[in-house]
């Protein structure tokens, strides 16, 4: 199997470069889909959808499972274009390559997993529940991990019996799109079923406003979310939202210094920050504080930062010049309010340093927003009530890492708002069997991962009555 014979061109709207953001290099070109292109993909796909769904669970699970055995087997390939494209660091790229194909295994146990319930009737007669393939499915997936923020929609849809309209974002649209695209084409699946359909927003709002489709997955920033919320609002569609975060880690009193920063380091700076998930405020006890923040700029100091196609770092590009500006005007702003920059701060072009910030308060842009960038922003609290309150008070409801005693973190726990709580663990981490999603300005509690969130994303639910004989009415 190979990806990219430098050009993958599919739709009508002309090609698109892909680049590579730690050089500039062009790597190859993508076709660029049209909504022409999106409404006979639609029909097209809704055609394969329905002889999709009348086949036997083990067809559509043996597709499931060799497509994560494809993955495994061009993991290489596929983590080069990751390094390259997305300007991902090579353990980060092996994550998606590792997830896509666990994400892969798991879906193949969804056609024969049970989808129904009988229910309790007053009527003679079997009533029952059971769920169906919803159609037609869109998926619009990121940048950032553009490999399973799009694998982990598409495989279940698949395996659940629905077909798939993929829009991945222009920017990684080969490890995000083309990759997937050739993984099931490899592994058996019929033509018809899954559509990769790059392009801009125009095509956005065409696999949403498709008659065909009936679930919308959406994965990116919030603002661009609430637009598709309410397109698919308008059109009565049922739509998932994976959204933006600005995640809290707390460091609780007594706990290893050391430690906590590290973990710190790892959830702020992992993928220059580019993550949903991102560790976007440190929380620390005040008698630790200033040890904590210490340690956290010295680490941040000594982490490499450069071209991960060319050399072991741990921090590559921002993704392109748009996004490196948006970090450096919320430091910028932030330092003009009074924080100090203890490690970092200052662009060098495509690259951004890890960076620490201190001295903020509760109206400091780095505090407040969400910044998709290496930036570490550190307060002091008090005490839990403070350390809840702080926590809670954001728009977003993403992931909370909470570090030190069990008890107290679990104390914690019970009063914060968050889609995920992960005690002794930093902000970052996902499973294929773990019902990943987020509250608030993070999302519209939806879930995906694991058979339960899985069949309730991709499925409808339908009601089915039977009788011995047909029923008598009164008319």
């Amino acid at each position: 199997m190979t990806l990219l014979d430098n050009e993958f061109l599919t739709g009508t709207g002309g090609t698109h470069a892909v680049v590579e953001p730690a050089t500039g290099e062009t790597l190859g070109r993508v076709g660029i889909a049209t909504p022409d292109d999106v409404a006979k993909a639609a029909v097209d796909a809704a055609k394969a959808q329905r002889d999709w769904a009348r086949r036997k669970p083990a067809e559509r699970a043996a597709v499931l499972r060799r497509a994560g055995e494809l993955w495994e087997a061009h993991a290489a390939e596929v983590q080069d274009w990751i390094v390259r494209e997305a300007g991902s660091t090579r353990p980060k790229a092996g994550i998606e390559t590792e997830m896509a194909a666990g994400i892969c295994f798991e879906a193949a146990a969804l056609p024969t997993h049970p989808r129904g319930e009988v229910l309790s009737t007053g009527e003679p007669r079997w009533s029952l529940a059971r769920r169906v393939p919803a159609g037609v499915v869109s998926v619009i997936a990121p940048f950032n991990f553009p490999l399973i923020l799009a694998i982990r929609s598409v495989a279940p849809a698949l395996a659940l019996g629905n077909a798939v309209l993929l829009k991945p974002d222009l920017r990684t649209a080969v490890s995000g799109g083309v990759s997937i695209v050739r993984v099931f084409e490899e592994a058996g699946l019929p033509e018809g079923l899954l559509h990769l359909l790059p392009g801009d927003a125009t095509v956005g709002a065409a696999v949403v406003d498709a008659p065909e489709v009936s679930v919308v997955s959406f994965t990116g920033s919030t603002a661009a979310g609430r637009k598709v919320g309410e397109a698919a609002a308008r059109a009565l569609k049922r739509v998932h939202l994976e959204l933006g975060g600005n995640n809290a880690l707390v460091v609780l009193p007594g706990a290893d210094v050391a430690k906590a920063a590290s973990a710190g380091a790892f959830g702020s700076f992992l993928h220059q920050g580019q993550i949903c998930m991102t560790t976007g405020r440190h929380l620390v006890h005040e008698s630790q504080v200033d040890d904590y923040v210490e340690a956290l700029a010295e680490k941040a100091r000594r982490l490499p930062v450069g071209n991960p196609a060319a050399g072991d770092v741990a921090l590559g590009p921002i993704i392109d010049d748009r996004q490196l500006a948006h970090v450096t005007d919320v430091v910028d702003r932030s330092v003009a309010a009074g924080a100090r920059v203890l490690a970092g701060g200052k662009p060098d072009a495509p690259f951004y340093p890890p960076t620490v910030l201190f001295g903020l308060d509760d109206d400091t842009p780095a505090w407040r927003e969400e910044i998709f960038g290496p930036v570490a922003p550190v307060r002091a609290y008090r005490d839990l009530g403070e350390a809840a309150r702080l926590v809670n008070d954001s728009e977003y409801g993403l992931s909370v890492g909470i570090l030190g005693d069990v008890g107290t973190a679990m104390t914690l726990a019970d009063e914060v708002r968050s889609g995920k709580v992960h005690i002794n663990e930093q902000t970052v981490g996902d499973e294929p069997t773990a019902p990943f999603g987020g509250v608030g300005d993070s999302g519209n509690g939806s879930r995906f991962g694991g058979a339960q969130a899985n069949i309730e994303a991709f499925t409808e639910t339908q009601w089915l009555t039977v009788r011995a004989d047909i029923a008598g009415y009164p008319f």
